[in-house]
C-alpha cells in the first residue's frame, strides 16, 4: 500500500527556516503529482505547492517563501520553508495523486496523504 511519512516539523521563531521531508513508498515521487498541504486549527486544509515532471505551481502566499523539490533517487520529496510567519503555523502534509502532468492544489485529484507533521512559528 501507498505509504507517505512526513518529518521535519517543529517550532521556530518568526523569520525562521524549516524543511520538510516526505518519504513516499509504493508511490514514484519522479513519475506522480506529489504536493503539499496544511491545516491550521478552525481551518479548512489548503494547497501550499506541488510538482510532477519539473512543473511547480505554489499557493500565492507561499510564493518566494517556498520551495517544493524532490529526490528521485530517494523517492523522497522536500518542502523549503524560509521566512517563515505566525499565520504558516498549521499541520502539514504530504500527499501524492494524479493531475494530467500539470501540477494542481485541488485536495480532490490527491488520493493519497501522509499523517503530518506539526509546523509551529512564534512571533
Amino acid at each position: 500500500q501507498v505509504q507517505l511519512v512526513e518529518s521535519g516539523g517543529g517550532s521556530v521563531q518568526a523569520g525562521g527556516s524549516l524543511r520538510l521531508s516526505c518519504e513516499a513508498s509504493r508511490v514514484s515521487v519522479s513519475n506522480d503529482c506529489m504536493g503539499w498541504f496544511r491545516q491550521a486549527p478552525g481551518k479548512e486544509r489548503e494547497g501550499v505547492a506541488s510538482i510532477v515532471n519539473g512543473r511547480t505551481m505554489y499557493a500565492d502566499s507561499m510564493k518566494g517563501r517556498f520551495t517544493i523539490s524532490k529526490d528521485n533517487a530517494k523517492n523522497t520529496l522536500y518542502l523549503q520553508m524560509n521566512s517563515l510567519k505566525p499565520e504558516d503555523t498549521a499541520i502539514y502534509y504530504c500527499a501524492a495523486g494524479f493531475c494530467n502532468n500539470f501540477p494542481t492544489l485541488r485536495l480532490a485529484q490527491f488520493a493519497y496523504w501522509g499523517q503530518g507533521t506539526q509546523v509551529t512559528v512564534s512571533s
